[in-house]
């Protein structure tokens, strides 16, 4: 059942990236903009489809199948609820209502077109050009922020070991030598996975000489994760020398951040060290297609400080989206869209990997002596969350400091070539 009932302005303006338009643009977009309602069960989209529509739930809640039948809730409001529905086109799941639910829905061509004329931020592209440059650069970034609406930006696909790894991980028949057989397909990975056994993060009385060892002193768990951490350093690369120097500043950061996500996790969370480590190195994957795409613009990656610009005002979307397609838990999605999002505060009161992975990034960055504009710890939400476990400011560096060795030893791991 579709009507077209104007949302009003306030409403509209709860979802990304409508955030970023004006108040004229959201009403002509509201003019042009339509509502749906389904009944619980009903169909919004097949997998594989290709409708040229965004699709923002208003209220409700709707059920993501994938083509290996797992399934994912999205409920109208929560973080993930923000952002347009199944974005990427084809389609990569089957949406359901799964209670009485709305929808807006917007042609994407339509989208793009308010996108490209939106004006830019506080903190874009037009400040950090001269006024001759302004337009151009406005331009640039529209044109980046309407390829990733009408999904143009080549996604990076799951490195095929890992892949594969958590396949094998995922049945509840495989063994351990199942396992170790698919990983030693890779004799690169299966290097990595022995040697990381043996350092003093996981060794145990004696060292292993197989990948079946390894997987039996790590776990499952821990050994797919590693396996994806290790496998993602393929990922960060281009064809461009121009563009290099950013993918290895990239990697160097994701790096720092990944160790620091460890020693948090470890010392003062319930989460897994693993698994924050995985989120620290993907927080800002979604700079990976935008550098990728970026070949394709002379201007773009001729200014080091234009690229900067551009990145970061897509990388999280961009980050999201990938996370997404590689059927990621939605915990690492969320990492990734609010990893320099200082403000953010998750709805649920434990803590949560993207507390952890804004708290590193923070420290990452005031490391690295960035020259940006950042925030006085005691005012970071996660850093309240994390208070609750007796982390101040004072203590967390207390912590930082004391583990260095710590860091090191993983900041070595993710160096192992």
């Amino acid at each position: 059942m579709s009507a077209r009932e104007p949302l009003p302005i306030r409403r509209l303006r709860e979802f990304q990236p409508l955030d970023r338009l004006t108040d004229e643009q959201l009403i002509l977009l509201a003019t042009r903009a339509e509502t749906r309602r389904l009944g619980p069960g009903q169909r919004l989209l097949e997998r594989g489809s290709r409708d040229g529509q965004e699709y923002f739930l208003i209220d409700g809640e709707v059920e993501l199948e994938a083509v290996d039948g797992r399934t994912t809730a999205i409920a109208a409001g929560s973080p993930t609820g923000k952002n347009p529905i199944a974005r990427l086109q084809p389609r990569m799941y089957t949406v359901t209502a799964s209670v009485p639910s709305q929808f807006l829905v917007v042609e994407q061509d339509t989208l793009n077109q308010l996108l490209r004329a939106a004006p830019v931020s506080d903190d874009g592209v037009s400040e950090m050009a001269d006024d001759s440059g302004d337009d151009e650069a406005h331009d640039l970034l529209m044109e980046f922020y309407a390829d990733l609406r009408a999904n143009k930006l080549t996604l990076p696909s799951v490195p095929d070991v890992a892949w594969k790894v958590r396949r094998a991980t995922e049945r509840d028949e495989s063994t351990a030598e199942d396992i170790a057989r698919v990983i030693t397909v890779d004799p690169s990975i299966s290097a990595k996975l022995v040697r990381a056994c043996n350092s003093p993060l996981y060794r145990g009385f004696n060292d292993v000489r197989t990948v079946r060892e390894a997987v039996v002193r790590l776990g499952t768990r821990t050994t797919r994760q590693l396996v994806t951490v290790f496998s993602m350093r393929e990922v960060f690369k281009t064809q461009r020398k121009e563009l290099q120097a950013a993918m290895e500043q990239l990697w160097r950061h994701s790096r720092e951040v990944a160790a620091l996500c460890w020693v948090l996790a470890d010392a003062v969370t319930s989460l897994d060290p693993e698994e924050a480590l995985l989120a620290g190195l993907l927080h800002d994957i979604g700079a990976i297609p935008v550098i990728v795409h970026a070949e394709h613009h002379v201007n773009v990656f001729a200014d080091p400080k234009l690229l900067e610009q551009v990145v970061g005002e897509l990388k999280a979307d961009t980050g999201a989206a990938v996370l997404e397609r590689w059927e990621f838990p939605e915990s690492f999605v969320t990492a990734a869209r609010h990893a320099e999002d200082w403000a953010y505060q998750p709805a649920q009161e434990e803590p949560q990997l993207v507390d952890v992975v804004i708290l590193a990034k923070l420290h990452a960055m005031i490391r690295e002596r960035q020259g940006k504009t950042l925030p006085r710890f005691e005012t970071v939400p996660a850093y309240t969350r994390l208070g609750e476990l007796k982390l101040s400011a004072s203590r967390s560096l207390e912590i930082l400091n004391m583990a260095q060795a710590r860091i090191d030893e993983v900041q070595k791991l993710l160096s192992i070539h």
